[in-house]
């Protein structure tokens, strides 16, 4: 956090990522995020085999009594479900959705589930995997609910690309903190040299967008978007 505010970053998604109590996890993030509540957009974690079968109960619990914004999955530990596109399309949630460079994925969970919008980190790969981020540009695209965001991506040119061809619309500022450096990812926005308006949706517009209809809201939503950082 003291890196990203000297960064110039005014709010910050947060969430518990590769935890084994995803219950427990949730909760702790939301005791953080009560410190600084205007700091903080929470998302809620959930493992899709291991929480089968009451992972609307564990969103429910996040959304309705500490204000979460999203629900995150990671590939790693199991594919994204259709019991969390459903729970997602309840309560009006992003999914943060960690493909691991396997794109393929995308394409069929995106396309069963239309009103749900899907962030993938890293435009598909941490792992510097070009081909996955040529696939999820052009799903970018093609598919009006997938979006990424731009962490870790070692490979400047597919940034470019991105913005180029879906549009700065489509593309979320992300940090991956605090394994990166924020300042050195909002660096790589800096260098788009976007017009404003398409810098301000990268760096906090899409985002407000996409949280914006969430079911039972703990607070109301910022009147402007300022910068956030997944």
């Amino acid at each position: 956090l003291r890196r990203a505010r000297a960064a110039g970053i005014d709010r910050t998604v947060i969430f518990a990522a590769q935890h084994s109590d995803y219950a427990r996890a949730n909760a702790g993030v939301a005791r953080i995020a009560s410190r600084d509540p205007e700091r903080f957009f929470c998302f809620a974690c959930v493992h899709a085999s291991r929480d089968a079968g009451r992972i609307r109960e564990m969103v429910c619990q996040a959304v309705r009594r500490w204000g979460f914004r999203g629900i995150k999955v990671h590939r790693a530990e199991a594919p994204a479900t259709r019991e969390i596109a459903e729970t997602a399309r309840a309560f009006r949630l992003p999914v943060l959705y960690d493909i691991t460079g396997e794109a393929y994925y995308i394409e069929m969970i995106a396309a069963e589930y239309p009103e749900v919008n899907f962030i993938i980190p890293h435009l598909g790969s941490f792992a510097d995997d070009w081909r996955a981020h040529r696939q999820v540009i052009d799903q970018l695209v093609r598919l009006p609910n997938v979006y990424a965001d731009t962490s870790g991506v070692k490979r400047f040119d597919y940034v470019v690309e991105a913005v180029k061809r879906a549009g700065a619309h489509k593309l979320l500022f992300g940090s991956d903190g605090p394994w990166l450096h924020p300042a050195l990812e909002l660096q790589k926005i800096r260098l788009l040299e976007l017009p404003p308006e398409q810098e301000a949706l990268v760096l906090g517009g899409n985002l407000a967008r996409l949280i914006r209809h969430v079911a039972a809201p703990r607070r109301r939503e910022q009147s402007s978007p300022r910068k956030s950082q997944l």
